[in-house]
């Protein structure tokens, strides 16, 4: 099984070095990643209806969908990112060193400052901005509390998790 990587409108997704796509994931047009980014099983980069920017050493975990508004919000993930399992970033901007918990949804045009955290299960509405250093949770996410510095230590250190499970992977699917 390979991934379904496809253009769209004459756009090609475009990898940087040493990506690690899911043999079942889906990545589509007008999508442009960074170095060591990973995409796992069932997740889904939808670049058809606008452009998805990733930085490096993201991942995109287990079942999340990212994906764009056609002509109004295309979609920025920095640097160190995680987007946990069925969680989706749509239309927005998340900045370095972000952790998007499971099942979390951030909607279009919100901004995720660095070292942030969304919990799991949070909704970030529309032109939402989280704040720099805060967890936010519940529906709608509000700022709940501060980030340690260890968390911030830790969401780094789960974003180089990521490039080294791809590790286990690859010469199963090389």
């Amino acid at each position: 099984m390979k991934p379904v990587i496809l253009p769209v409108e004459g756009k090609n997704p475009v990898f940087g070095k040493d990506c690690f796509v899911a043999p079942n994931a889906t990545i589509v047009g007008e999508v442009v990643m960074g170095d060591a980014c990973t995409i796992w099983f069932n997740a889904v980069v939808r670049g058809d209806v606008n452009a998805i920017h990733i930085g490096d050493r993201t991942n995109i975990q287990d079942g999340a969908v990212i994906h764009c508004t056609y002509q109004k919000a295309a979609t920025t993930i920095g640097n160190d990112v995680s987007v946990g399992h069925n969680a989706i970033v749509h239309g927005a901007t998340v900045h370095d060193n972000v952790l998007v918990g499971m099942g979390a949804i951030v909607m279009d045009h919100a901004v995720v400052e660095e070292n942030c955290i969304i919990a799991a299960g949070a909704i970030v509405l529309e032109n939402t901005r989280c704040e720099s250093g805060w967890i936010y949770a519940g529906i709608p996410a509000k700022k709940v509390k501060q980030v340690s510095a260890e968390q911030i230590a830790g969401m780094r250190r789960t974003a180089q998790n990521y490039v080294m499970y791809a590790g286990w992977f690859r010469p199963n699917i090389d």
